[in-house]
């Protein structure tokens, strides 16, 4: 069974472990492995991961099985509140296809019950990605060339989704 609870610093490690995982079984056939290891090591050190476990007005959740942590999902808000940007939502390719990104996404949106919508960036071309956020009520609104950070040069699409 798969239990959805708030982050703490001694899962870090193992977060990484699967955003590692994740990336690589993801990304390796867009960008490649050497860029796909520097992203990582980047985006998902540890103190990147502490930086988002301290972060105001935001929720770091994993699902948890008691043996290793299946997914991770960290969003802040923005915009007074109103709007939620869902930063990560990462599921350990074994792990997929169960619903615990479904789980994840819920518990998201119920910790920010004054937000009136959920944003997100999605590569392109991560078609199974799109496609789960789509069948959960996602529209395209824009796109951008740089997903998450002004300097990461990774094109995305940014989708959203009504709350209420």
């Amino acid at each position: 069974m798969i239990f959805v609870r708030t982050a703490a610093a001694s899962d870090l490690p193992r977060v990484r472990a699967l955003l590692v995982e994740t990336w690589h079984a993801t990304y390796d056939g867009i960008y490649g492995a050497d860029r796909v290891t520097a992203i990582t090591d980047d985006w998902h050190s540890l103190s990147s991961l502490r930086r988002h476990l301290d972060m105001p007005n935001a929720e770091f959740v994993v699902a948890d099985d008691g043996r290793e942590i299946a997914g991770m999902a960290l969003a802040r808000s923005e915009a007074g509140g109103k709007r939620v940007m869902l930063q990560q939502l990462y599921i350990r390719p074994a792990y997929q296809g169960q619903g615990i990104g479904s789980q994840l996404l819920a518990e998201i949106v119920a910790c920010f019950p004054e937000a009136d919508r959920l944003r997100l960036e999605v590569e392109p071309a991560n078609d199974k990605a799109v496609a789960f956020y789509k069948a959960r009520g996602f529209v395209v609104v824009d796109r951008t060339d740089s997903c998450g950070t002004d300097r990461s040069g990774i094109p995305a699409l940014v989708l959203e989704r009504a709350l209420i």
